[in-house]
């Protein structure tokens, strides 16, 4: 269900496996946060814990949980004020209507817990990302958001025609990636790399996805060598 990537006597980060709900889901079991609490509770003797951000059920990666309530606030804060630097990946097999650039809007409730990006701009969703060609006429998106919306970057891919390969909302259920091939074996958003200064030291966490086959082909691991640490590239200023 998860790994712990790092524990220091403030925080844990935890890398998140696909398809792991944050909340309990009753008789499907306990979720992330449970898991995480029970684990650390046992091995490392720590009885406190609190959620700081959350992934959806689908996206896999890094996540962040305070193990004070000093901590909980100051992340609270650093989050509050978009001081934490969040860079996450993902895979579309539909040809998106730009390569690279800005994704910003506002952002509307649609149908069936959906969301839609509007052209209004009272509290935008801003998402920055790169695109690179992948084989197979897929391709592998580096996204960085800066807000913190419900499905922002599932929207923001979905907004410019290329929506995330598995995503039970917003990839069309007819358009398989080829009526031979099976359904996709998970929904492909990635939390790939977290960036922030906690208490005057900095810190930065990357782990590259290790589930799904279409993430796992030496096309994505050799683009992400190439690539290096996110926050490095030539990000435009927003």
């Amino acid at each position: 269900m998860f790994k712990i990537i790092t524990q220091t006597a403030d925080f844990v980060v935890v890398a998140k496996r696909a398809n792991v709900n944050f909340h309990d889901e009753g008789e499907l079991g306990s979720g992330l946060f449970s898991q995480v609490k029970s684990h650390l509770k046992k091995h490392l003797g720590i009885t406190e814990l609190f959620p700081i951000h959350r992934l959806d059920k689908m996206t896999s990666g890094l996540i962040i949980f305070a193990t004070n309530l000093t901590s909980a606030q100051i992340f609270s804060d650093l989050f509050k004020h978009h001081q934490v630097e969040k860079y996450y990946l993902a895979i579309s097999d539909k040809k998106p209507s730009k390569k690279q650039g800005l994704i910003k809007g506002d952002m509307a409730k649609s149908r069936r817990g959906m969301y839609k990006l509007i052209r209004s701009m009272e509290n935008p969703a801003i998402t920055q990302f790169f695109s690179y060609a992948q084989a197979k006429g897929k391709r592998l998106y580096l996204l960085k958001p800066h807000s913190g919306k419900t499905h922002q970057l599932r929207v923001a891919l979905s907004s410019i025609g290329s929506p995330i390969i598995g995503d039970p909302l917003y990839y069309p259920k007819k358009a398989l990636i080829s009526e031979k091939e099976p359904s996709p074996d998970r929904g492909y958003l990635h939390a790939y790399a977290l960036r922030f200064n906690f208490c005057d030291k900095q810190y930065h966490f990357t782990f590259a996805p290790d589930e799904g086959e279409f993430f796992l082909t030496e096309d994505i691991e050799d683009k992400l060598n190439e690539l290096g640490q996110p926050w490095l590239l030539s990000w435009p200023k927003i």
